[in-house]
């Protein structure tokens, strides 16, 4: 169905453009979703929660198969009720604000638009209310198309692009032919559409021209643009020239509260790099093939549960040549994801260290996580520790409400998934896919400068 549907967007994408050939600080808000318990008002609670084990298990299905004038910005970063965080960035000339979802797995930055803007699957309860605003091209001076030759052409199709270049000869310095339609698959779904160069335009006045950004007028459940964190050249990170960016996400409620924490985005001008105290560094690794060359790798040693370690066969939690295996932190996860042989290590092992506990199949069965214990009548609640242990000694020491959630009265849950929820293994890729709802009260810090991952506990709020 969603092939089906790509396909007929872009024959309509074809169509439709045939006719038509020095303050140093900024603030901007991060959104999360809002959800401290896992409980979502709704007729169908557990449909929900199912439906977010099934997005963040897609989104490991799509990431293990993936075919200026400013030192600092600061910007809010909400949570949404689907289970990511979303940034409000504005385009154009004059400025129009449009929402992103801030996604470090991948890169390019996309936005809804033009008044023909479809969106199929998108019944969220907060888009039947209000509608998808789009970014209308037409009203900004400052909107072009790509054209086939522009070396950010190549940035996306890649550079074989430029022989498909048919309408222009090797000299041409002012080809008219446009970059053709792009089409991209996510783990949630997809969209289409063509490459702009617009104008970004940030608060007090700091402008970027010239950003490569995607005029999406086709998509498959993406609710909102997308602004590409990624390691690749269009992302906005590389485009800005970003020496690190740093987010705290607030706690998820799975509603959309005003509730946000702060993305900072550091080009390391004017004074130069801020540093930030009592973080834990580990190092960035090298993406193991091009195919993956979007993720942040790092290198996970021990998962900890109590006092056991858990004995994860090193294949899991060192990248391969071949690509498979490895550790990456992806903010449009939303839980955890972990190859079903890492999986079961560590769901066996909370089994046993947590017996005395009644098993709640029921739910299990209904949200697709596991596992989950009826820990109504109990006085007290005992749950072993969940500490990350990466490569440089830097321990990332889970909340009990990061690992462990109440998705009912007198029960919780693991919010962490495998492939065993929906099918045989996937194979390939990363084995463990570090999301949103274990990084929450986090500091985290991407130092794209030396090349490491940086993050210290504390509240968000």
């Amino acid at each position: 169905m969603a092939s089906s549907l790509l396909l007929f967007l872009l024959s309509f994408l074809i169509l439709i453009t045939s006719s038509k050939s020095t303050p140093t600080t900024i603030t901007i808000p991060l959104s999360a979703p809002s959800f401290t318990k896992l409980i979502v008002s709704s007729k169908k609670p557990w449909g929900s929660l199912n439906h977010l084990a099934s997005l963040s298990l897609s989104r490991a299905h799509h990431i293990k198969s993936p075919k200026t004038n400013f030192s600092l910005i600061k910007t809010p970063l909400l949570p949404r009720s689907y289970g990511g965080y979303s940034i409000s960035l504005n385009f154009g000339t004059p400025p129009q604000t449009t929402k992103f979802v801030m996604d470090t797995g991948s890169s390019l930055v996309w936005f809804p638009c033009t008044s023909r803007y479809l969106c199929s699957e998108c019944n969220f309860p907060n888009i039947k209310k209000t509608g998808i605003p789009t970014f209308l091209p037409k009203l900004s001076s400052s909107s072009k198309r790509i054209g086939c030759k522009n070396p950010r052409c190549s940035m996306i199709f890649g550079p074989e692009i430029q022989s498909q270049c048919q309408e222009c000869d090797s000299t041409a310095q002012n080809c008219t032919q446009t970059c053709p339609p792009y089409v991209i698959q996510y783990g949630s779904g997809s969209t289409a559409g063509l490459l702009l160069s617009e104008t970004l335009d940030f608060p007090n006045k700091k402008t970027i021209p010239d950003f490569l950004v995607g005029c999406s007028i086709f998509s498959i459940k993406q609710p909102e643009g997308i602004a590409g964190f990624g390691r690749s050249p269009e992302s906005l990170p590389s485009q800005l020239g970003l020496k690190k960016f740093s987010y705290c996400l607030v706690s998820h409620a799975f509603d959309d509260t005003p509730t946000s924490s702060d993305l900072v985005l550091d080009t390391g001008s004017g004074s130069g790099v801020t540093k930030t105290a009592g973080l834990s560094h580990t190092p960035f690794l090298k993406s193991p093939t091009t195919a993956f060359r979007d993720y942040y790798y790092v290198l996970l040693r021990n998962i900890v549960i109590g006092d056991t370690h858990v004995k994860v066969p090193y294949k899991f939690l060192v990248p391969g040549t071949d690509g498979n295996g490895g550790t990456i932190v992806d903010s449009g996860t939303t839980f955890t994801f972990m190859e079903n042989p890492v999986y079961e290590l560590v769901a066996k092992e909370f089994e046993k260290q947590m017996a005395h506990y009644t098993v709640a199949t029921e739910i299990q069965n209904l949200t697709g996580l596991r596992p989950c214990y009826n820990i109504s009548g109990e006085k007290s609640l005992s749950v072993p520790d969940l500490i990350f242990q990466f490569k440089g000694g830097a321990k990332m020491a889970l909340p009990l409400s990061n690992y462990f959630s109440l998705v009912d009265s007198g029960v919780i849950c693991l919010t962490i998934v495998s492939d065993n929820v929906a099918g045989p293994g996937i194979g390939g890729g990363p084995a463990i896919i570090l999301g949103n709802y274990q990084q929450r009260n986090f500091y985290v810090e991407f130092d794209l400068e030396n090349e490491k991952f940086g993050f210290k506990q504390q509240s968000c709020a």
